[in-house]
C-alpha cells in the first residue's frame, strides 16, 4: 500500500574542498516511522537534468511511497554543474561520486533537520544503495567493488559498512579486455574494475538487449558481471527485451529511453522495493512473493536467479 510522498530539493550540504556544495533531494512518505534509507546514484545519460537530483522519478516516487527515505545527490559529473574538464577525475568523477554517498551518511542529522516532519522517523541502521549505469558503478564501490587509480596505481577501496544491501541497475561489468578501446582511452579506471571483494548482498538488474557497444565488446552479458564475479549472496534479475533504460526508469517520458515500456518500469519498481524490503528486514516475504509472481506470469517480463 502506497502513501503520499514529500520531496524536498535541494538540501544543500556545505562541503569545503568540493568544487561545489553537495546538493541532495530527499523524498519520504509523509507518515510512518522507522523508515529505511536508499541512497540513489544517478547515471550519465545524454539528458541535461536526469543526471542530477531531478532524475529517476519513477523509482524515487515509488520507493518513497512504499516506505523508504530516498536520498539522491547531484554528483560532480552532472551536466547541470558544467564544471569543465580541469579536475583530474573529470568527466565521471568516479571516486568523488562514492564519497558523496559516504558524506550523506555522515550528515544524516543535517538532512533530517532540513526536511519538515522527518526528524526521528529514519532508521539509520537500515541503509541500502542503488544506482543506474554509472551510478551502478558508484553503488558497487560502496558494496565492496574496487578499481585502481590510473594515475598512481593505488587500489581504491570505498566499501561502506553502514550499507546492508544494494541494487545495481544496468551497471558496468568487469574491465580488462571486456571494455572497448574508447573506454580504455577515455575512462581508464574502468579497465581495473574488480568485483572479487563485493561481498554485500545485492540485486543486479540487467536487460538482455543492453548491448552498450560503446562501453563493452561482450554485449548484454557484461552487465551481469557484478552478479557472476562477486562473492556472497547475490540475485540477478534479467529483463527480457530491456535495453539500457530498463523501460524508462530515469524519468517520465524521457527521450533517451530506447526501450520505453511502462510495464517493465512497474516490474523494476516492485521487484527492487520488494528485494530491499526483504534484505533490510530478514524474514519479510516481500521478495519471495514478488519473485514467485514474476515466475508464474503467462508472459513474464524477466527471470530471477540467485546464489
Amino acid at each position: 500500500m502506497s502513501t503520499p510522498v514529500i520531496s524536498i530539493a535541494p538540501v544543500t550540504l556545505p562541503t569545503p574542498g568540493r568544487a561545489v556544495d553537495l546538493r541532495v533531494r530527499v523524498s519520504a512518505p509523509m507518515t510512518g516511522g522507522g523508515l529505511p534509507i536508499i541512497l540513489l546514484s544517478h547515471g550519465q545519460g545524454p539528458s541535461n537534468h536526469l543526471s542530477s537530483l531531478n532524475g529517476y522519478a519513477p523509482l524515487v516516487n515509488y520507493w518513497a511511497a512504499h516506505g523508504f527515505v530516498v536520498l539522491q545527490p547531484t554528483h560532480l559529473s552532472s551536466r547541470t554543474l558544467d564544471l569543465g574538464s580541469d579536475h583530474p577525475e573529470a568527466p565521471l568523477y568516479q571516486r568523488s561520486r562514492a564519497e558523496d554517498m559516504i558524506g550523506i551518511l555522515d550528515r544524516l542529522d543535517e538532512i533530517e533537520a532540513a526536511v519538515p516532519g522527518l526528524r526521528g522517523r529514519v532508521d539509520r541502521g537500515k541503509v541500502a544503495v542503488a544506482g543506474h549505469s554509472m551510478g551502478g558503478h558508484t553503488a558497487s564501490l560502496l558494496l565492496g567493488a574496487r578499481y585502481t587509480e590510473p594515475g598512481d596505481g593505488t587500489v581504491v577501496n570505498l566499501a561502506e559498512s553502514r550499507v546492508s544491501a544494494g541494487v545495481l541497475l544496468a551497471a558496468p561489468g568487469r574491465g580488462g579486455d571486456a571494455v572497448t578501446e574508447f573506454v580504455a582511452e577515455n575512462y581508464p579506471f574502468f579497465v581495473s574494475t574488480d568485483f572479487s571483494a563485493m561481498t554485500t548482498p545485492a540485486l543486479v538488474v540487467a536487460g538482455d538487449k543492453d548491448s552498450s557497444a560503446h562501453l563493452t565488446v561482450r554485449g548484454p552479458e557484461w552487465h551481469t558481471d557484478p552478479y557472476f564475479l562477486s562473492p556472497g549472496r547475490k540475485t540477478l534479475l534479467t529483463l527480457y527485451g530491456a535495453e539500457h533504460g530498463l523501460g524508462g526508469i530515469s524519468g517520465y517520458d524521457v527521450a533517451e529511453t530506447t526501450d520505453e515500456n511502462p510495464a517493465r518500469v512497474v516490474a523494476v519498481q516492485r521487484l527492487t522495493a520488494a528485494y530491499l524490503r526483504s534484505e533490510l528486514y530478514p524474514g519479510d516475504p516481500a521478495w519471495q512473493e514478488a519473485a514467485d509472481a514474476l515466475a508464474v506470469e503467462p508472459d513474464p517480463l524477466g527471470r530471477v536467479e540467485s546464489k
